[in-house]
């Protein structure tokens, strides 16, 4: 069995969309105040949309670092 990638699914847009949506549907259930529904809903995707770009960005800065190291191995390799 495959192991669950959870960085990915909570980087993941549509889960948060999806918590966004039941977090509202819930707040509406139990009467609070529409500003204070709208105030929680956006808190939640400005989270996950931050979430999302420094997972990304740190994907991106590995690969980086990555590709570097490999660089700097072809090259002490071909001084031998």
């Amino acid at each position: 069995m495959d192991k669950i990638n959870w960085k990915r699914k909570l980087s993941s847009r549509k889960l948060w969309a999806a918590v966004a949506g039941i977090v509202t549907g819930l707040a509406m259930v139990f009467g609070l105040d529409e500003g204070a529904i709208s105030s929680v809903a956006g808190a939640v995707v400005s989270v996950a949309s931050v979430i999302a770009y420094i997972i990304t960005e740190g994907k991106v800065d590995a690969e980086g670092v990555k590709k570097s190291v490999e660089d700097i191995q072809k090259a002490e390799e071909a001084v031998k």
